[in-house]
C-alpha cells in the first residue's frame, strides 16, 4: 500500500506538488521560501497554470479555515500575495478570482485576525495596477463588509480600533481599484456612497473628541498618528479627491443625509469640520456645486427648527470663506435669493410665532434661535459677496434693494400675517444684509457703482421715522464712501486740534467722482440736514452724520463741494437755533456739537489760516462759556447739558459772514458761501414720509407744472458769449429761490385750500388739455383727397372738402 500511495504522489500535477511543498510541517516555521520561490518561477513559465494555482490555494485555504488551522491560512494567504505581486501575465484575471474568493472567505469569518488578513490582503492587491481590464469583476460585498467593519462593536476597544481601521483601509483600496477603470462598478453610484460615506463620517466623528485631547503631533506616539479618525480623513480627502464634476452631487449627498440623521447640525462644529474637509478636497472649480447643494438643503429644511436651519447656514458661511473669488457659480443672483427668502421666512415664522409642519403638526417657534438665524443669514451673505468681484458686488446691491418694501414706491412683500410690523422688521434685516455686503467695498467710479436705481430708494429711508433704519442706511452710504479706510479715524465726534495725527489718506477727487456729486450732492447734504432734526436721533445718528460728512470731504470733495459743505454746516447751526422747531434740548445741543466738530475739520482741510483761527475762536470761546455746545461734554454716556437752552449769540456762534469773508480772500465762491443753505423739498420726501393727500395732491400738481405746455414753447435762439455763461451762473442761485418759493405756494395752497377751488383749478386744466388736444388733431389729421375738387374760401385759400364715397364722381375709365 506504501508503494501504491508514493506512486500516486509523483503522479500528482506539478503545480499541486509546488504549492504543497511550500508548507511547512510546523506553521510557526511559516513559508518555505525556497519552495516559494520554485513556485513562483514556475508561475512565471507558465502563464496558463497560475489560474490552476489559485484555485488550488483557495482550496486549501477553505479547508483550513474550516478545520481552524490559522497558520496554514496564514501562510496561504502569503503566498498568494507574492504570487499577485510577481506576475502580470494576461492569465492574472483568472488567478484574482480565486484570490478575491479567499479574501471574502476571511472577511466572511468571525475571528478578528482573520478579517484584518484578508483586508491587509486586499489592500496590496488595490495598490496593483493591473495591464489587463476585468469586465465582469463585482466589488459590491467588499464594499458592504468593509462598511459593516467601520461600524464594527467588538467589544475589547483595541481589537475594535483595529477592524475600525482595516475597514477603513479596505474602503480605500475599493475605490483605489475602481475609481479611473471606466470597466469596473461605477463607486460613484448612490448604492455604493451611500456606504462608504456615512462608514468614514461615522469613524471621523468618533475620533472627535479624542482628537482635542490628544498631545502635540511631536509628542503622539505612532499608534496615535494612526488613529482611525486620520486615516478616516486621509481617505475621505483621497476620495473627495478624485471626484470629477459629474460626481460632486453623489459623493456630498450622503454627507447631508448623514448630519440630518444624526442631528448633527445643531451641534455646527462637525458638519463644518465635514465642509471644510470637502472644500479643501475638491478642485475649486467645482466649489460652486458644493454651495448649491447646501443651499438645495436649506430650501429643504425650510420648515425644520431653527438651530438645524442656522446649522446650515453657518455651514454656508465657512464655504464661501473658502471658495475662490467667482466660485459661487453662474447664478450669483440665485444664491442671495434663495438666503434673503429664509430671512423673510424666517422673520414670518418669529412674527406668528409657529408654523405647520407635515410631520408633526405645529411647531412653536423660539424667538432667540429665529434671531440667531437671521444674525448668521446675514453674515452668511456678506461672506458671499466677499468673494465676488465689485461689478458682481454692485448687481447684489440693487437685488437686495429690489427686495426691500420702499413705501410708495414698490409694493410690500407678500407675506403670512406679517403687517406693518413685518414689513418693517424685513427693512431691517435687508438693510442689515445690505451693510454687510457693502462692507469693504470699493470702487474707482461711483457713478457706475451706485446707480440712481440704488441710490435713490436708499436716501428716501433716511427720511422714515424709524430710528433704527435711519442708522443702518447711514452705515450703509458711509461704508460706501470709505474708500480709503478712513472710517475708523472718525468713528467718535471730537474737537482735534491738529489732524495731522490722524494721518488722513486724501486722494486727488478724479473725474468720476466730481461727476457723481454733481448728479448726487444735493440729495446727500438734504438728507444729512433732515437725518439732522429728526427728534428720534441719538448718539450713534450723530456719529454718523459726522462720519459722513467728513469722508465725504475726503473722498468726494473738491472747491464746489467744500462750499456746500460749509454752507450745510452753518445751516445745522441755524436749524439748531431755530424756535419754530420743536427739537429737544438734547437734539439742540447734539447739532451744535456736530456742527463744531466738522467745521473744526473742513478749516483744518482747507488749510485757510483765517478760517481756522475764526473756528478756533469760537471753540475757545464755548470751551470757556458754553462747554455744552461741544461734542466732549453731549457725546458722553452721561452728556452734561441744561435744562433749557437760553438764546445764544455772539461770538460762541460760527459767522457765515465772517467765514465767507475769509474764505473769499482764498479764491471760494463768496456769493455761493454768502448764501444760507435750505434744503430742496421733492417727491421723496413725499414718498417715504406721505402723511395727508394734500400732499399728494401738490404732488401731482408739481409734475403738471413741470411738463405744462407753455413751459416747453421755444426761446428764440440767444447768442451765447462769456458774459453770458457769467450771468447765468450769477442767477442761478436766484432762480433757485424763485423755484422754491413758488413751490412753497403750491404745497401751501393745496392744503388750505377749499375743495371746491381745487376742483376748478384741475377742472380748468382738464379744459385747456382737451382744447390743446383739439389743435393738434386739427393740424395732424387731414381729410382724404376728394376727386370732387376743392372749394375757395373768402379769404382767397383753397381749402379741400371731404365729399362720402357714395357722391363722389368718378371717371368712366375707372368704373366697371
Amino acid at each position: 500500500m506504501t508503494g501504491v500511495c508514493g506512486c500516486c504522489g509523483a503522479l500528482r500535477p506539478r503545480y499541486k506538488r509546488l504549492v504543497d511543498n511550500i508548507f511547512p510541517e510546523d506553521p510557526e516555521d511559516g513559508l518555505v521560501k525556497a519552495n516559494m520561490e520554485k513556485l513562483t518561477f514556475y508561475a512565471l513559465s507558465a502563464p496558463e497554470k497560475l489560474d490552476r494555482i489559485g484555485a488550488y490555494l483557495s482550496e486549501r485555504l477553505s479547508r483550513d479555515v474550516a478545520r481552524h488551522r490559522y497558520g496554514y491560512v496564514c501562510i496561504a494567504m502569503e503566498a498568494l500575495d507574492q504570487l499577485l505581486m510577481a506576475c502580470h501575465c494576461q492569465s492574472i484575471n483568472l488567478f484574482v478570482e480565486s484570490f478575491l474568493k479567499m479574501v471574502r472567505k476571511l472577511l466572511e469569518a468571525d475571528k478578528p485576525n482573520l478579517q484584518i488578513l484578508g483586508t491587509n490582503s486586499f489592500v496590496k492587491f488595490a495598490n496593483i495596477e493591473e495591464d489587463t481590464p476585468s469586465y465582469h469583476r463585482s466589488y459590491d460585498f467588499f464594499v458592504s463588509r468593509f462598511s459593516e467593519m467601520c461600524h464594527s462593536g467588538y467589544e475589547d476597544p483595541d481589537i475594535r480600533t483595529k477592524i475600525r481601521m482595516a475597514g477603513i483601509k479596505g474602503l480605500q483600496g475599493v475605490v483605489r481599484k475602481t475609481v479611473n477603470d471606466e470597466l469596473q462598478a461605477n463607486i460613484w453610484d448612490p448604492q455604493h456612497m451611500d456606504k462608504i460615506v456615512p462608514s468614514l463620517l461615522f469613524n471621523l466623528q468618533s475620533g472627535e473628541g479624542t482628537e482635542s485631547r490628544s498631545p502635540s503631533p511631536l509628542q503622539a506616539s505612532e499608534k496615535e498618528k494612526e488613529s482611525p479618525a486620520e486615516l478616516t480623513e486621509r481617505c475621505f480627502r483621497e476620495l473627495l479627491g478624485r471626484a470629477a464634476y459629474g460626481n460632486i452631487k453623489n459623493a456630498v449627498t450622503p454627507v447631508l443625509m448623514h448630519l440630518d440623521n444624526h442631528s448633527l447640525w445643531e451641534g455646527k462644529t462637525f458638519a463644518v469640520r465635514c465642509f471644510k474637509i470637502i472644500m479643501y478636497s475638491i478642485q475649486s472649480q467645482h466649489s460652486h456645486l458644493v454651495i448649491q447643494q447646501l443651499l438645495g438643503h436649506l430650501d429643504a429644511n425650510s420648515k425644520s427648527s431653527a438651530t438645524v436651519r442656522a446649522g446650515i447656514v453657518e455651514v454656508l458661511l465657512e464655504v464661501a470663506a473658502i471658495a475662490a473669488s467667482g466660485s459661487v457659480g453662474p447664478t450669483v443672483l440665485e444664491v442671495f435669493n434663495t438666503l434673503l427668502r429664509h430671512l423673510r421666512l424666517s422673520v414670518d415664522y418669529e412674527l406668528t410665532g409657529s408654523y405647520d409642519c407635515t410631520n408633526i403638526g405645529t411647531k412653536i417657534i423660539k424667538e432667540h434661535e429665529e434671531r440667531q438665524l437671521q444674525e448668521a443669514v446675514i453674515r452668511t451673505i456678506g461672506s458671499f459677496a466677499n468673494t465676488l468681484p465689485t461689478y458682481q458686488r454692485s448687481e447684489v446691491m440693487l437685488f437686495i434693494m429690489g427686495k426691500v418694501p420702499i413705501p410708495g414706491l414698490h409694493p410690500t412683500l407678500p407675506s403670512i400675517g406679517s403687517g406693518p410690523e413685518g414689513n418693517r422688521m424685513i427693512q431691517v434685516m435687508l438693510l442689515k444684509s445690505l451693510r454687510q455686503v457693502t462692507c469693504g467695498f470699493q470702487t474707482t467710479n461711483m457713478l457706475t457703482a451706485l446707480p440712481n436705481s440704488f441710490l435713490d430708494p436708499m436716501l428716501s429711508f433716511a427720511l422714515l421715522e424709524d430710528a433704527e433704519i435711519r442708522l443702518l442706511v447711514l452705515e450703509i452710504l458711509v461704508s460706501l464712501i470709505d474708500r480709503h479706510d478712513n472710517l475708523p479715524k472718525f468713528s467718535n465726534i471730537s474737537i482735534i486740534s491738529d489732524i495731522s495725527v490722524l494721518k488722513l489718506k486724501v486722494d486727488k477727487c478724479s473725474r468720476q467722482d466730481n461727476l457723481f456729486m454733481k448728479k448726487h450732492a444735493q440729495h446727500l447734504y438734504r438728507h444729512i440736514y433732515l437725518c439732522s432734526k429728526e427728534q428720534s436721533s441719538v448718539q450713534p445718528h450723530f456719529e454718523k452724520l459726522y462720519s459722513l460728512l467728513a469722508l465725504i470731504s475726503m473722498e468726494l470733495a473738491n472747491e464746489e463741494v467744500v462750499v456746500d459743505l460749509i454752507r450745510v454746516a452753518l445751516a445745522l447751526q441755524d436749524l439748531a437755533l431755530s424756535s419754530e422747531e420743536m427739537l429737544p434740548v438734547y437734539n439742540r445741543c447734539a447739532i451744535h456739537a456736530l456742527s463744531s466738530a466738522y467745521l473744526n475739520l473742513i478749516s483744518q482741510l482747507t488749510t485757510v489760516p483765517a478760517f481756522c483761527q475764526h473756528v478756533h475762536e469760537v471753540i475757545e470761546m464755548r470751551q470757556k462759556e458754553i462747554p455744552y455746545l461741544l461734542p466732549e461734554d453731549v457725546f458722553i454716556e452721561n452728556p452734561k447739558i441744561p435744562k433749557t437752552l437760553e438764546k445764544l449769540e455772539g461770538d460762541v456762534l460760527f459767522q457765515q459772514a465772517k467765514i465767507t469773508e475769509v474764505l473769499g480772500g482764498s479764491g471760494y465762491n463768496t456769493e455761493r458761501l454768502a448764501t444760507p443753505y435750505v434744503p430742496q423739498f421733492t417727491d421723496e420726501d413725499r414718498l417715504s414720509k406721505r402723511k395727508s393727500i394734500g400732499e399728494t395732491i401738490s404732488l401731482q400738481v408739481e409734475v403738471d407744472s413741470r411738463n405744462s405746455p407753455e413751459k416747453e414753447e421755444r426761446t428764440p435762439a440767444e447768442e451765447i458769449t462769456f458774459e453770458t455763461l457769467k450771468n447765468a451762473i450769477v442767477d442761478s442761485v436766484g432762480v433757485e429761490e424763485q423755484e422754491k418759493e413758488r413751490r412753497r405756494q403750491v404745497v401751501e395752497k393745496f392744503q388750505k385750500a377749499p375743495f371746491e377751488e381745487i376742483a376748478a383749478h384741475c377742472g380748468a386744466r382738464a379744459t385747456m388739455l382737451q382744447s390743446k388736444l383739439n389743435q393738434i388733431f386739427e393740424i395732424t389729421i387731414r381729410p382724404p383727397p376728394s376727386p370732387s375738387g376743392t372749394i375757395t374760401s373768402s379769404y382767397g385759400q383753397t381749402q379741400s372738402r371731404s365729399v362720402p364715397v357714395y357722391e363722389m364722381k368718378f371717371p368712366d375709365l375707372c368704373v366697371y
